[in-house]
């Protein structure tokens, strides 16, 4: 049986402005997939090759695959969905599947907007996606997919979720064949060399409102350290990947896998042929304070810091659990040990103002981190924040959720003035830079690496595929009261679907609130125990000892 898995045509003007990025999802899937005997796979890179669809057409159609396979993240959906419905054009006897975050919580708009999608994988995908494979290839399907747990599809007018599946517990089967992607495609442009992105757990015990990760994978687990290492080092040996950025939310949440993972690349000397970088939390940088000269030496040449807002108001909202006053010395600890450090921040909340904007710009500058990233808000349609947010929200075409496009509207400023102003962050930020530190400050290897940043900030502004300038029609601040975001005005929202989904961390949640319940229950029946009750001689109740005061909650 012939596989053929395909990354969608989607850019926005964000994150790959960096460099071209390696679809891991594909890796991860067709790595299990032949571990269960299928070999016949095959991977198109849409976005990376800019393929049209006429092209993409056309390669696939000399492909004549059994199965085509999507992922899609929101702002990739309808590109995905297209991809599908070339499918059935060009090769209708193949199955049509998609899986991805979106898709997941939102089978139900997906299946009615693309009827042409045979099957949703919901949820994480290996395990998921073999098992639909085998009932494919043995002639089973569709007859059997109501017996296959993760589903989503249409049974004539209606649409069926099967019982959601479970999450993969054996981690020691995670086992990505890199082989599937062209490596010498993917380039991390700010050290020109290959670059990768591998990972080391899978979900997050946080429950940032804004985020969908910790939803999506449910369960936090973190594989075993030497196994990935093994994947750096295949990688490294038998790839060229010279940096790689691990996927996970947070790799540092735990501890002692996360040290154990740094010795590891010790151990085997790679840090003098590979750099990497992660996101995490400024209190796993407090934590770790005496750590982060060690984690340098493992080579960690870069950390991305959720600091998310100036206002502590703003940081309340999103749950972060971080002190405003805390990220600038997050900063300086990470700067003392070498470590590059770029701050994030999200703007773009109802209550965001000119005034507001200008307080993440000095206290970027006050923080001094070697960048800074303002990103716009962007509501996910299947996270806590949005069910709290949702009436404010007016657009729900999808495919300008994207982080750089503001979504929202400040009540206090228009659209463009918002884009304006975050522009107007980058411009002062790192035209100071560039001018008084990117050239005069650090190592070698800082200097040239800030350089390289910069090098690609300004390869994407003089394109304008920036924050997707171009496409807006942003000029500068000129131009702020005449931008086009071309919103598709037809799309409207649906209900996420997370009847039969509950994260680990949405169970210990609940848990805590019944535990305080109990107590709190326990504490009033006691006080009214006391107050009811008398001795038979009317003396006064007391405790053991003669004492009247109860012992305190310890």
């Amino acid at each position: 049986m012939r596989i053929l898995f395909v990354h969608p045509n989607y850019r926005s003007g964000g994150a790959e402005i960096a460099g071209t990025w390696p679809p891991a999802w594909v890796a991860y899937l067709t790595g299990h997939l032949r571990q269960e005997g299928f070999d016949d796979i095959h991977f198109i890179d849409a976005m990376t090759d800019n393929l049209t669809d006429a092209d993409l057409a056309q390669r696939m159609e000399a492909l004549s695959p059994d199965v085509v396979a999507v992922t899609a993240i929101t702002p990739s959906i309808y590109r995905a969905e297209d991809v599908l419905k070339i499918a059935r054009d060009l090769v209708p006897g193949a199955v049509r599947v998609m899986g991805g975050v979106h898709a997941t919580f939102m089978y139900k708009q997906v299946l009615s907007e693309a009827p042409w999608i045979d099957v949703i994988v919901r949820g994480e995908g290996e395990e998921i996606c073999a098992e639909l494979m085998r009932a494919i290839a043995d002639g089973r399907w569709p007859e059997d997919r109501q017996k296959i747990r993760g589903l989503a599809f249409k049974e004539g007018d209606r649409i069926i979720a099967t019982p959601a599946a479970s999450t993969v517990k054996d981690l020691k089967k995670i086992k990505p064949d890199w082989s599937i992607l062209d490596w010498e495609k993917y380039i991390y442009i700010p050290l020109g060399t290959r670059v990768a992105i591998p990972n080391l757990a899978r979900g997050c015990p946080f429950t940032c409102s804004f985020c969908s990760q910790w939803k999506f994978w449910r369960d936090y687990r973190v594989r075993d350290p030497k196994d990935v290492v093994d994947e750096i080092e295949d990688l490294v040996d038998n790839h060229g990947v010279g940096f790689f950025i691990l996927a996970d939310e947070e790799p540092s949440i735990n501890k002692k896998k996360f040290v154990a993972f740094c010795q590891e690349l010790i151990d085997r000397r790679l840090p003098d042929r590979v750099k990497w970088g992660i996101n995490t939390r400024v209190t796993d940088i407090y934590r770790d304070r005496d750590l982060l000269k060690f984690y340098r030496e493992a080579g960690l040449v870069h950390v991305s810091l959720g600091t998310e807002a100036a206002a502590q108001m703003k940081l309340d909202i999103f749950n972060k659990e971080t002190k405003v006053e805390e990220n600038k010395e997050a900063i300086r600890l990470l700067r003392e040990a070498d470590i590059l450090v770029e701050a994030q921040f999200i703007v773009g909340l109802d209550n965001e103002t000119p005034e507001t904007l200008e307080e993440t710009y000095k206290m970027a500058w006050d923080w001094q981190p070697d960048l800074a990233n303002w990103s716009m808000y962007t509501p996910w349609p299947f996270t806590p924040l949005f069910q709290e947010m949702k009436d404010q929200v007016e657009v729900f075409d999808f495919s300008r959720y994207n982080f750089v496009t503001p979504i929202m509207k400040p009540a206090a400023m228009e659209r463009g003035e918002l884009l304006d102003g975050v522009m107007n962050n980058y411009r002062r930020f790192y035209m100071k830079k560039a001018l008084f530190h990117y050239p005069w400050r650090g190592t070698g290897f800082r200097r040239r690496y800030l350089l390289g940043c910069l090098y690609a900030f300004l390869k994407a502004g003089v394109g304008r595929t920036f924050y997707d300038l171009g496409k807006v029609g942003y000029t500068g601040p000129q131009s702020k009261h005449k931008l086009d975001f071309q919103f598709d005005e037809t799309r409207t929202i649906a209900e996420a679907q997370m009847e039969d989904w509950e994260a680990s961390a949405d169970k210990a949640a609940k848990a805590a609130e019944r535990r305080e319940a109990v107590k709190a229950q326990m504490k009033e029946r006691s006080i009214v125990r006391t107050q009811d009750f008398k001795m038979p001689n009317g003396a006064q109740v007391r405790a053991c000892g003669g004492g009247s005061e109860q012992m305190e909650d310890v």
